[in-house]
């Protein structure tokens, strides 16, 4: 206003020359108000506002969470919901902020048999730690994670430090009916000389497929009451071409593991130096020990006071109903840990991808009434409908109950975290057996 206002005067000044006025008195005034913004301009220097604005200007770029946000996260790709709620646990707080975390299988999914879509491939190639179970476990995805292996990119296996190694056939008792599944998987090549050495297995008719030529023992064991021998593995009866196809790719992974049990999560304090040993990993790739430390630290406290929590869960059961017949052989490092037996699994195999026989369930519906069983596990990742054909041939009051074995539940099941996965099952257990 005041340029506007001096402007103004001026050219009235100058209007007033135009007419031949002598005044001076006129332009004096129009002179004086314009000097005067410069006039009140000049001691401006020496006020003290001009620091103010400097002073609010460093203060924002020091704040702690504009820091955190310029931090790249490390991606950790995980393969199942299980191991991925343990990985997003155990880091805490430096997830997201330090630790971004995908899980590639969705809830419910079978990690035996899940296979990836491009995008899951996508991710795990480009993840900077791909975190897996290992021993086999995620047959569909074996491809993808020799493949990323091979690129250099860093794999985390749960079972390379676990310290856990249960062969197939130790998770059961003497009752056991399934243990030529085992045998074939337990020695691989060298089943030739001594599968049955290992395993006693002469009360499973191993003179028909004992040759170990196959590998398919899990599958086709029944075939010793049609006469096919191993050759046919009884497709004339089952018209299982394809599957037989399928269980080759099956037990392969199973064989290079010499049938070492897979499912390490089933024991929590095996758990313990899971995350210890992934946290040394994630260090090494550059996040903050302190954090990472602290957190791990946090995590083991939570898994042994879950491990006393399930054991007193349990510790009601009778010695004498502590027996689990399961869906498959999954519970193996769980029935150790808590003092049960897992006497026989209705699929007979370290994986639910091999096919039961008949005579598979004839057996167990003999053990099953021998033993006074009162409950058949099945899982909520299969259908339960062996274990209704099951109980049916048994007759009488046998319990179907359905646990969590590969996966962790739904939101609203109760187990929706690893944590409580363990919960849920031990009080399942302990009220059926109790």
């Amino acid at each position: 206003m005041a340029k506007k206002s001096a402007a103004l005067a001026f050219a009235v000044a100058l209007g007033l020359t135009a007419c031949g006025s002598d005044d001076t008195t006129s332009e004096s005034p129009a002179e004086t108000d314009a000097d005067a913004p410069a006039d009140t301009a000049a001691p401006e220097p020496n006020a003290e506002p001009e620091p103010e604005p400097v002073a609010t200007e460093s203060a924002a770029p020091t704040t702690v969470a504009e820091e955190a946000g310029d931090i790249e996260p490390l991606s950790v790709v995980v393969t199942a919901s299980i191991h991925g709620d343990i990985v997003r646990a155990a880091l805490g707080d430096a997830v997201p902020t330090l630790v971004e975390v995908e899980v590639v299988m969705p809830l419910g999914a079978d990690p035996h048999d899940f296979a990836p879509s491009a995008r899951d491939a996508e991710a795990m190639e480009q993840a900077d730690l791909l975190v897996v179970n290992g021993l086999g476990l995620e047959e569909g995805l074996a491809g993808v994670i020799d493949a990323v292996a091979d690129s250099g990119t860093r794999v985390f296996a749960f079972t390379d430090h676990a310290g856990l190694s249960l062969e197939a056939d130790e998770g059961h008792s003497d009752h056991d009916h399934g243990d030529e599944d085992h045998g074939d998987e337990d020695h691989g090549d060298e089943d030739h000389d001594h599968g049955d050495e290992d395993h006693g297995d002469e009360d499973h008719g191993d003179e028909d497929h004992g040759d170990g030529d196959h590998d398919h023992g899990d599958e086709d064991h029944g075939d010793e009451d049609h006469d096919h021998g191993d050759e046919d593995h009884g497709d004339e009866d089952h018209g299982d071409e394809d599957k037989a196809v399928e269980d080759d790719h099956d037990h392969d992974h199973d064989h290079d593991h010499g049938g070492v049990d897979p499912h390490v999560w089933m024991d929590p304090m095996a758990m313990v130096s899971v995350v210890e040993a992934l946290g040394d990993e994630l260090i090494e790739l550059g996040l903050d020990a302190s954090t990472i430390e602290a957190n791990i630290a946090d995590y083991v406290e939570a898994l042994q006071a879950k491990d006393d929590e399930v054991r007193a869960t349990l510790e009601p059961i009778p010695a004498e109903r502590r027996v689990l017949i399961t869906n498959h052989d999954a519970f193996g490092y769980f029935a150790d840990r808590y003092d049960l037996d897992v006497v026989g699994a209705i699929i007979p195999s370290l994986t639910t991808s091999a096919d039961v026989s008949a005579s598979d369930l004839d057996d167990l519906t003999g053990m099953i009434r021998e033993l006074g069983v009162p409950a058949i596990f099945a899982e909520t990742t299969e259908s339960d409908r062996l274990a209704q054909a099951l109980a049916d041939q048994v007759g009488g009051d046998l319990t179907i109950v359905q646990l969590y074995s590969g996966s962790l539940g739904e939101p609203g099941s109760g187990a929706e975290t690893y944590l409580d996965y363990l919960s849920l099952n031990a009080t399942l257990i302990a009220d059926a057996l109790a």
